[in-house]
Parts: structure tokens; C-alpha cells; sequence
């Protein structure tokens, strides 16, 4: 067996960065004083004239990100999710989502597995805040090839993106060369028609292993990426909920306002069947290594077994 490849989404997305510049010529970066951590540092090296560190104020980044893309830059503007998403909300909103200018958010080191920076560090409401932001459309990539490809995908979409990558190294699922990622539509991984588990970011692998697990106790469980979470895979989401009539979300977030809840919304507008999901309780984290934290959260492929059984149960 080959050895698996571990790379962090936040890799992908500073190597993306650098290689966008040329075929980009517009293209400028943004960082809070945290280029090393952001991999935005290999861009700055780069191409120096083209990077602007405006210090540990995102709130200010995120106006001159918007200042910059009402001159016809693409910008991206990097922070951790906490700080991008949390802490410069009001900025995002009112000064690049009401105008609908075209700011790409890099926000990286989201969810648990940030480890053991806290809970003040862990963002587990990101994707809840940015989804409440019309217009704003949120890509969670499972791994680094994905993370490559989405960065490339907002930077030709026409208006706001935000962009969620983790900080923890997670096995590699795509194909540079055969992947290809469209902003709103998902992928279908496994095939199964006895539950379906929606799974976004580091969640899909635990997903491919959970379904495993699921096959070898006689349940036939379809995987789904959902990497765009805005604009959702309606399509997809309604497809499985009538082929297989029970769903399991997955995801390193709060169950409350993330990918759970979109799904939620979807089905029970088209398609009623029972859903479950993993995630985040309500609750705060705390400091630990990453891979326990994900055990001591409930966010592993044994968790998502449990539930799935209970979906299975709950099918009828």
C-alpha cells in the first residue's frame, strides 16, 4: 500500500497563491501580520510588490481590501479564521459583501484542530457568520489539491469568497491532474444507497474511512464532499435524500449554522427525511493536541458510524 500524503489545506493555498500571480496580473495580497502561519509568505517573496502587511488590524485589512478591489484589483486578504471572520465581521459585511467587491477571504487555522492554541483560536462559527452575509459565497476544501484548485475558482468568480483552510496536516483525496473543482457543486466519492454522509473539509476523510467501516457491516453509505457550502449542491442534496432517505452531515464546525444547518434547510424544503449531524456541539473548545481534540469532539469516522447507524434506524 502507498503511504499516504499529508498536507495542510493551508499549503495548498500558499503555493496556489504564488502560482495564480502568473496568470493574474491584477492579483494582490493582504495579510495581518501573520504570513508565516497563512503560507501567504511564499508570495510576499515572491512578489513583494504585490503584498501589503497591514499589521494585527483586520478590521483595517479588510477596508483596504475592499478599497483596492473597487480599483479593479482581485485581492485576497489573509488572517486566521477567528480574526477574519470574528473580529472584522462588520468590515466584511459592510464594506466588500454590501458592495459585492471582489475580496477573496483567506482565513486559515479554522475549527479544533488548531489544537493547542484554545479555544479562543478555535473558530467553530466562521461559516455561520460568513453564510449570514448575502452574496458571500464559503469554499471548505478537504485537502491540499482541492484547496489549489478553490483558490483558483474564486479568483475568477465575480465578487466576495471566503475560503476556509485548517492549520493540521490531512491526507491527501485528489488528483492534481484528473480533479476538477466547480464553486457549487459537490462530488460524489462512494457509492451507496442506504445513507448518504455529506462530509466538508478535514470531515471527508473520516467520511471515505467511516464508509468503509459502514460497508463491512453490510451498510452501503454514499460519501459526498460538499466543499462550496455557499451556493450549496441543492441538486445533490435533494438526489440523495430521495435515493437514500437519510442523510449525516459532517463537519470541523458548530452544528449550528454550518454545513448540518444547510443541508437541514435544503431537505426539509424539498425532500423531509431524517438528518443527523456531526459536529461541534454547542459548545467551546480547549487547548490539546489537534488529533485528540477531533476524538474528544466527536469529529472522527467512529462517531460518524454512530450516527449513520441511528439515521439508518431513524429511515424506517
Amino acid at each position: 500500500m502507498a503511504d499516504i500524503i499529508k498536507k495542510a489545506t493551508r499549503d495548498g493555498y500558499g503555493a496556489a497563491l504564488v502560482d495564480l500571480a502568473d496568470v493574474c496580473p491584477d492579483l494582490v495580497v493582504l495579510d495581518a501580520d501573520l504570513a508565516a502561519a497563512t503560507k501567504t509568505g511564499g508570495f510576499k517573496k515572491a512578489h513583494p510588490e504585490r503584498f501589503f502587511d497591514c499589521g494585527i488590524a483586520e478590521g483595517n485589512m479588510m477596508g483596504i481590501a475592499a478599497g483596492l478591489a473597487a480599483t479593479g484589483k482581485t485581492v485576497f486578504a489573509s488572517s486566521f479564521a477567528m480574526f477574519a471572520a470574528g473580529r472584522a465581521f462588520e468590515q466584511v459585511r459592510n464594506s466588500i459583501g454590501y458592495p459585492h467587491l471582489n475580496v477573496k477571504i483567506g482565513a486559515t487555522h479554522a475549527g479544533i484542530s488548531v489544537g493547542e492554541d484554545g479555544a479562543t483560536h478555535q473558530c467553530c462559527e466562521d461559516i455561520a457568520l460568513m453564510r449570514s452575509i448575502p452574496g458571500m459565497v464559503i469554499l471548505n476544501p478537504a485537502d491540499a489539491v482541492e484547496a489549489r484548485k478553490a483558490v483558483f475558482a474564486a479568483a475568477k468568480w465575480d465578487g466576495p469568497v471566503y475560503l476556509r483552510f485548517g492549520r493540521l496536516a490531512v491526507p491527501v483525496i485528489f488528483d492534481e491532474n484528473d480533479y476538477e473543482f466547480e464553486i457549487g457543486k459537490s462530488v460524489q466519492l462512494t457509492e451507496g444507497n442506504d445513507v448518504t454522509i455529506i462530509a466538508t473539509g478535514l470531515m471527508v476523510n473520516e467520511a471515505l474511512i467511516a464508509a468503509e467501516t459502514l460497508k463491512g457491516e453490510g451498510i452501503n453509505a454514499r460519501v459526498i464532499n460538499m466543499a462550496t457550502i455557499k451556493p450549496i449542491d441543492r441538486e445533490a442534496i435533494v438526489r440523495a435524500a430521495k435515493e437514500t432517505g437519510a442523510i449525516v452531515t459532517a463537519e470541523e464546525h458548530s452544528i449550528i449554522g454550518g454545513l448540518g444547518s444547510a443541508v437541514s434547510e435544503v431537505v426539509c424544503e424539498e425532500c423531509p427525511v431524517p438528518v443527523l449531524r456531526v459536529g461541534v456541539m454547542d459548545t467551546f473548545g480547549k487547548s490539546g493536541p489537534a488529533v485528540d481534540l477531533l476524538k474528544l469532539f466527536g469529529l472522527s469516522a467512529e462517531h460518524i458510524v454512530e450516527e449513520v447507524k441511528k439515521a439508518v434506524a431513524l429511515r424506517g
